[in-house]
Formats: structure tokens, C-alpha cells, sequence
């Protein structure tokens, strides 16, 4: 267990990370993604908590965009080809060092960015290269909470779960 009070930025994937890594198409040919509502609480419990969260997706689509929205995401940014190069210069253009970064993912597209970061979370069903690297795996698979968990992790180590979410939602906990 390592100390995560710094981390500043969390970083998250789409694909298998935020959805269950399924592309399903309309007979239009739109590209539809599942999100987990429970994931809301995360996003929500980490905003609660000063974590800025930066989506970082290979892959672009409308519904993607709509939902980051209603999570009300700090950066958005999808078709992202090289996330290692993007991370860089995101973290050099906002002085964030590789302690105050986390990064959710489950595949290994991810693992370059991973080795960026201070924390790395993953679902339970990522690849076994990237679960090699994770400090926590989530009993979740992608697509069903395994980002909520990951956050509630996180700031439960931090001792910042249950005020955040005592904040958000108006109960205690």
C-alpha cells in the first residue's frame, strides 16, 4: 500500500474501463457505449475530495462525450493516438508530477501511460500485464463499477471517502 495523498489528476480510460469494453452500433452505424451509473458516485466522491479527473480514450463518440459531461469530467479527451505523449505534456504544461497522477485502465494501451503515474487502478477483468503493475484491482470488471471502486479505494486510503460522499449525497456513513 502506498501513499496516495498526493494525487491531484486522475486519469481514466473508456474502453473495458468505464464500459465492459463492448462496441455495440445502431442500424445507423452510431456507436453506443454502457456506462455503470454506479461509477457516478466515484467521479462525484473524487471531485468532493480536489481530484481533478482527465478521460483519456483512443476511441471517440457521442455518447462517450454526453456522459463525461454529466460527470461534469475536468478534460475530455478522445481519438487520442499517443497517451503516453499527451500525458507528458499535460503534466509538464500543469507542473504534475508523476506522484500527484493516477490512472485507471485495463488494457495494454495503458501501460505506458500507467508508468507515468503515481497510482494505478485497475478492473478485475484488465489483462495480467496491467494487473502486474496495479497497486489495487478491483473486484469489479470494467463497465460495472470497477471505476467506483477503484476511487472509493483510493480515498478511503486517504480518509477522504466518507466525508466526500457524506458531502455529495447528504448522508453519513
Amino acid at each position: 500500500m502506498g501513499d496516495f495523498s498526493q494525487i491531484k489528476y486522475l486519469v481514466i480510460d473508456v474502453d473495458g474501463t468505464l464500459t465492459d469494453a463492448g462496441i455495440y452500433y445502431d442500424e445507423h452505424g452510431n456507436e453506443l457505449k454502457k456506462f455503470c451509473t454506479k461509477d457516478a458516485a466515484g467521479f462525484f466522491a473524487a471531485h468532493q475530495a480536489g481530484i481533478k479527473i482527465l478521460v483519456l480514450t483512443g476511441r471517440e463518440c457521442a455518447a462517450t462525450t454526453k456522459r463525461m459531461r454529466e460527470m461534469q469530467v475536468e478534460y475530455l479527451v478522445q481519438n487520442c493516438k499517443d497517451k503516453v505523449q499527451y500525458l507528458k505534456t499535460f503534466m509538464q504544461e500543469n507542473h504534475v508530477e508523476k506522484g500527484e497522477v493516477g490512472y485507471l485502465g485495463d488494457d495494454l494501451n495503458d501501460l505506458p501511460g500507467m508508468g507515468l503515474c503515481g497510482f494505478i487502478g485497475c478492473p478485475a477483468d484488465a489483462c495480467e500485464e496491467v494487473k502486474d503493475k496495479a497497486d489495487y484491482i478491483s473486484d469489479a470488471k470494467g463497465g460495472y463499477g470497477a471505476v467506483r471502486d477503484i476511487i472509493s479505494y483510493l480515498l478511503k486510503q486517504r480518509g477522504q471517502w466518507d466525508e466526500a460522499v457524506s458531502r455529495v449525497y447528504g448522508i453519513g456513513i
